[in-house]
């Protein structure tokens, strides 16, 4: 009896210690399979629009300098004057331009007077060949070298004859040039613009070397009716830019208006200091209401042509050495690594090694660590 007695206990504890791993066991598998929220993975073609900044530029601009040295007699034009295409802005005098094609006359009219003379000669010795020519069809009238002496003299004559027509051209080319060199005198406006820069006044030598302000234009203008706008594209948004798309655009002068432009020029090439690739809108400005050198919020398509994967944004995960969803495979989690794309609401775009239809976790974190057993709960998102 007292050995029964003795073996109590010991069984007591012994049953309350199997009770107690039963229960911890228990309570282990309820901890180990956490109930988790999931999601699908879809796939989709992205069209999205981001905001891009951007710089509005002339169509065209262009600095004036002088072609030949000379003085500045008049100006016409002043910064904000609109000019049109041929409209006369300055006119310079330079009198050594005027020696120059007085000179050149001079040295024309010389050649065109030999010229003449060498004509007048060849027509004479010609005349003199004929008749001798003629007169020794009758044997004995003429010696037979006189009738060569005077087919030579022709043949001379007729050859300096094309070397004064030579002294003739050339010197009518030389006339042509101190011309043409002259009327760079007046400086012209190569296209309708406006003047945004004037550097010089009436008395000032300009020049295009030498001259005190050779390092400074005469003159800038830019053109405002027809704009670019160029944007500075990233890289990651770079691949299928739509040409001749419509593109919105705001600029600080203007709140709350929107402007327009079209995708007109495309680099096709990426920065390699900024990683991106400049693309031009041309934006019409009948009104002269942008101006250049102002910034732009470019509203940017993004698209791509064929369907990548999303997860919801809050499925993707970030530590300090990945970035990664946890996709649930077999009632047991996974870290699988991704880049993320773009964000259409609350879906970003993922690429990895992932497929469309796999579930993962609604909310991504390092605490479901890889190889945890969970039970599954569809998103309610």
């Amino acid at each position: 009896m007292k050995l029964s007695w003795l073996f109590l206990p010991c069984a007591l504890l012994l049953s309350s210690c199997g009770q107690d791993d039963k229960s911890s066991a228990k309570a282990a598998n309820a901890q180990a399979a956490p109930n988790i929220e999931v999601a699908k993975v879809t796939a989709q073609k992205l069209s999205i629009t981001v905001h891009l900044p951007g710089e509005i530029e002339p169509y065209e601009a262009v600095a004036i300098f002088p072609r030949v040295t000379g003085f500045v007699k008049s100006i016409t034009v002043d910064r904000g004057s609109h000019v049109r295409a041929g409209q006369l802005m300055a006119q310079l005098e330079a009198p050594e331009l005027v020696a120059q094609r007085s000179e050149a006359q001079s040295k024309l009219q010389g050649a065109k007077a030999q010229l003449a003379a060498a004509e007048a000669k060849v027509a004479s010795d010609e005349s003199t060949y004929e008749h001798l020519k003629a007169a020794a069809a009758t044997p004995g009238v003429v010696a037979g070298n006189d009738l060569f002496v005077a087919q030579k003299t022709s043949e001379a004559d007729r050859a300096q004859v094309q070397s004064q027509q030579q002294n003739v051209e050339a010197a009518q080319q030389a006339l042509q040039a101190v011309t043409e060199t002259e009327a760079y005198l007046q400086v012209k406006a190569p296209f309708d613009g406006i003047v945004i820069e004037r550097n010089v006044h009436p008395g000032a030598l300009v020049g295009p070397g030498g001259a005190a302000s050779a390092a400074n234009p005469m003159l800038r203008i830019e053109t405002l009716s027809r704009l670019r706008v160029v944007v500075p594209v990233p890289e990651n948004y770079a691949a299928g830019v739509p040409e001749r798309m419509k593109v919105d655009f705001t600029v600080p002068a203007f709140p709350g208006r929107i402007f327009h432009g079209i995708i007109a020029r495309i680099s096709h090439a990426v920065d390699v200091k900024t990683r991106t690739m400049p693309v031009e809108l041309e934006a019409t400005n009948p009104h002269a209401e942008l101006s250049p050198g102002t910034f732009a919020e470019v509203l940017w398509p993004v698209r791509r042509n064929y369907p990548t994967l999303f997860v919801p944004t809050s499925a993707v995960a970030t530590t300090l050495e990945h970035v990664f969803v946890v996709r649930i495979r077999d009632g047991k989690a996974e870290w699988v690594d991704v880049k993320t794309g773009a964000t259409v609401e609350k879906m970003s775009e993922v690429f990895g090694d992932l497929h469309e239809g796999d579930t993962v976790a609604a909310r991504g974190t390092d605490e479901l660590r890889p190889g945890t057993a969970v039970s599954v709960q569809t998103s309610s998102k």
